[in-house]
């Protein structure tokens, strides 16, 4: 249904969960207390606190990882099952971890508890509010109007006619062109076509909830006054804007001042979870540098030992939105090697990108930086700068840039980063038109659940060293 209504059952069941998981831990804690078993169990109030804000934490987190409450609206109880299933076991794995680091030592009867009461309580709640929110929508219905009789009107009354589970029910349709328009329309079932002058006394003899405008844009101008009209009476409005050439963008609206700005984004634009990403870079960014600061000198060491010329290689890359800055990353070929590029151009085996299988300019030192990424942990220092961030299609020179197709400059409006959606299917494996569509898909689909997904995914491929050339 409409994206809103989406969102806020996002919300809701993200907030049914949160109290159902309290309540599962308690209950899982109250019953391993008194049960007759020889190891005494107790938490203390602080240890017990900690548990449960992070199983907390878990349990949506992998709801939102798993995508589970975008599904949950179609009801189906084969995939609420399931879903609920996946999400408490994936849960309660990282609550297991979590009090593994810290050298807790649950009760396991305690963690099969909480586990099994959690995914009876999360399940069977999801299974009655799925039914009993049909149930409400059913009972108080959504009457819509279609202004338009083309072939864009009838693929919305279809889907309109799809939504009759979630209480829309399709009023008719006002015909924009009355002299060419039918009597009816045949869809499911058959609708009368009104006359546009009709909708005022429309308006006054029946219940109209939403108009919904699915017409030509050079139309647009002259249904001024039903939009008025709509806007006086009270009644919400929409318009189908499929006619914008803009196939990748979200559309919403916005305001200048006083002055309302139709807005088209190809990108994610959505600034409080931006800002939660770009948190989330530096805070890890930060951590991972100091942790890895003695193995950085050891590395930058072996370097200047092993092979003549600096510790650190620079290079011009381009950032968001086409930005230049300066990337870092430990120096893996030998000192010349930008020089010899030219002249080992007929090894590339990538379209625009430079690419070359067993590179001759590697020095035997940087092969196994290369191989293990150990190469890029300089560049944590981007992302904490903000040149870069974790997860995002890797940074180009400006040269490759050049060469980009029209389609393949979106990526650019997305920042960079240290990993992406590609470097898990192969890395240098793969083809360039390859690398592209895949940062197309990640933009399209991007969430910080699919950040967390990307970055929790890369450790062991690149801990395997599979793909790196």
């Amino acid at each position: 249904m409409f994206s809103r209504r989406r969102r806020k059952a996002r919300f809701l069941f993200g907030l049914s969960d949160i109290l159902l998981t309290a309540i599962a831990f308690t209950a899982a804690y109250m019953s391993r207390t008194v049960l007759p078993l020889e190891r005494h169990f107790y938490l203390s109030v602080e240890v017990r606190a900690l548990l449960l804000g992070f199983s907390l934490l878990a349990w949506v987190g992998m709801g939102l990882w798993l995508n589970v409450y975008d599904r949950l609206e179609a009801g189906n109880p084969k995939v609420i099952v399931r879903d609920s299933f996946h999400q408490s076991l994936l849960g309660l794995t990282s609550l297991v971890i979590f009090q593994y680091t810290l050298r807790l030592d649950l009760s396991r009867p305690f963690l099969g508890l909480f586990g099994m009461y959690a995914f009876l309580l999360v399940c069977v709640f999801r299974l009655a509010a799925s039914r009993v929110v049909i149930a409400v929508r059913q009972g108080a219905p959504n009457y819509v109007m279609v202004v338009g009789t083309g072939e864009s009107a009838r693929r919305l009354g279809a889907a309109l006619e799809g939504a009759a589970k979630f209480g829309v029910r399709l009023a008719g349709f006002l015909a924009d062109d009355p002299e060419n328009a039918p009597e009816t329309i045949r869809l499911g079932e058959e609708y009368k076509v009104h006359a546009l002058a009709d909708l005022p006394l429309l308006l006054r003899r029946q219940v109209i909830d939403e108009v919904l405008f699915a017409v030509e844009s050079r139309k647009l101008a002259d249904l001024e006054d039903v939009l008025v009209l709509c806007d006086e009476e009270g009644v919400r409005t929409r318009l189908m804007v499929e006619f914008f050439p803009h196939v990748n963008s979200e559309i919403y609206l916005e305001r200048f001042g006083a002055m309302p700005l139709l807005t088209f984004s190809a990108t994610p634009h959505d600034e409080i979870r931006l800002l939660i990403k770009r948190i989330t870079d530096v805070v890890v960014a930060a951590i991972a540098l100091i942790v890895l600061a003695p193995f950085m000198v050891l590395v930058a060491v072996l370097i200047r030992l092993t092979s003549p010329g600096p510790a650190i290689f620079k290079q011009v890359r381009c950032g968001l939105n086409g930005r230049r800055f300066t990337l870092y990353k430990f120096r893996s070929m030998c000192e010349n090697a930008e020089e010899l590029k030219e002249r080992l151009q007929h090894l590339n085996c990538k379209s625009t990108a430079f690419k070359i299988p067993n590179d001759p300019r590697l020095t035997p030192l940087g092969r196994y930086l290369r191989k293990f990424s150990i190469d890029e942990w300089p560049q944590l220092w981007n992302v904490l700068k903000g040149d870069m961030s974790l997860v995002g299609p890797r940074p180009a020179v400006p040269a490759e840039v050049e060469q980009y197709k029209t389609w393949q400059r979106r990526r650019l409006r997305m920042r960079p980063g240290l990993t992406c959606l590609w470097a898990l299917e192969g890395r240098d494996n793969l083809d360039f038109e390859t690398w592209m569509k895949m940062d197309m898909e990640y933009i399209d689909n991007w969430s910080l659940a699919l950040d967390w997904k990307i970055l929790l995914l890369t450790i062991p491929h690149v801990l395997s060293g599979k793909g790196a050339h």
